[in-house]
């Protein structure tokens, strides 16, 4: 695998490809970047873009983790000092989900968005952008039904961010994309280059296969989850004997969230994963790609109980070490 095929390995898309294949041919200290609001607890989407930071820096990149905290403040998630507990909470479970810590670094926020320099760039900005453009772009990751001011100005502060981090490539799920294409075609009226962008896949409703799964509604896994939580989520889950499942009743489009999670998370981290089987139902199976995997699904040979067997093993070897550590910041507390 080359550093592009690393790259861009699960990736939905690069904006533009061009951008980053000039990335690729000398990613050795590059930096790239990917901000989260501090919630304490890793869920299946932070280790998704978490995953992709490990590919990137197994490429040659160094990591930054924005610890959103003036973020999260204007989307209402709590004090500062709530946020800021929560966000120690959040690094030592991405240390412990495999990101490098000599190739990362954190950074919060508040280190840097109440700079002159920058409240001046961000008014600059203010300048650019129409009301129902900022709006557009916070409306998929907005909290509550209706846009304050404050969350208006949110997606205008991502854009500056990836300015003042002097990052070589913004890192986020596809709910990410029209914030980065705010940034793209707003910083050069301030006089700066337009970002490039790698978005990451978003997994369905582990119920139903329909839409993407969300920490605040339906069924998530996170690092809170036992073994037995694990189990009893991934036993549940919608997983039809095909990757392409029909739509429901109502005509939405559905994924099949099991195989999206072993092809998002799992076979990135491993480079064999062994179904466990009875000898009477024909014994363990050995996949060394996703492909494999799917294409037994699809054709019969891989039942999905047993598929959903090893998914929650592995799922739960992934979640163990930084389980350890958000029960340690507990009993610590």
């Amino acid at each position: 695998m080359d550093a592009y095929e690393r790259i861009t390995r699960n990736a939905t898309e690069v904006v533009t490809e061009s951008e980053g294949r000039e990335l690729a041919e000398d990613p050795e200290g590059k930096r790239a970047y990917v901000g989260y609001e501090p919630s304490g607890v890793l869920h299946i989407g932070h280790m998704l873009t978490a995953t992709k930071l490990i590919d990137l820096q197994e490429a040659g990149f160094e990591v930054t983790v924005l610890l959103a905290d003036v973020h999260a403040y204007l989307n209402d998630k709590g004090t500062f000092e709530e946020i800021r507990e929560t966000a120690e909470r959040m690094k030592a479970q991405f240390l412990a989900y495999g990101l490098d810590e000599e190739r990362t670094e954190f950074v919060y926020g508040s280190e840097f968005q109440f700079d002159r320099e920058y409240v001046l760039d961000l008014h600059a900005l203010e300048l650019e952008t129409t009301l129902s453009r900022a709006e557009r772009a916070m409306a998929e990751i907005k909290s509550g039904d209706s846009v304050r001011v404050s969350q208006a100005v949110y997606p205008l502060m991502q854009a500056l961010d990836i300015v003042y981090l002097d990052v070589d490539l913004a890192v986020g799920g596809m709910e990410q994309r029209k914030v980065h294409m705010l940034a793209r075609d707003t910083l050069p009226g301030i006089g700066e280059a337009s970002p490039t962008c790698l978005h990451t896949p978003l997994i369905a409703d582990l119920d139903t296969g329909v839409g993407k799964m969300s920490a605040s509604e339906g069924v998530s896994i996170s690092m809170e989850d036992s073994t037995a939580d694990i189990e009893r989520k991934v036993n549940d889950a919608f997983c039809p004997p095909t990757r392409d499942p029909d739509p429901d009743d109502e005509g939405r489009e559905r994924e099949n969230p099991v195989l999206q999670i072993f092809e998002y998370h799992v076979f990135p981290r491993y480079d064999t994963v062994v179904v466990e089987r009875p000898d009477e139902y024909g014994g363990d199976l050995t996949y060394t790609d996703y492909e494999s995997l799917a294409a037994d699904l699809d054709a019969g040979a891989l039942h999905p109980a047993d598929a959903k067997g090893a998914l929650a093993t592995y799922l739960d070897e992934l979640i163990a070490p930084g389980r350890a550590k958000l029960r340690d910041a507990i009993s610590d507390a």
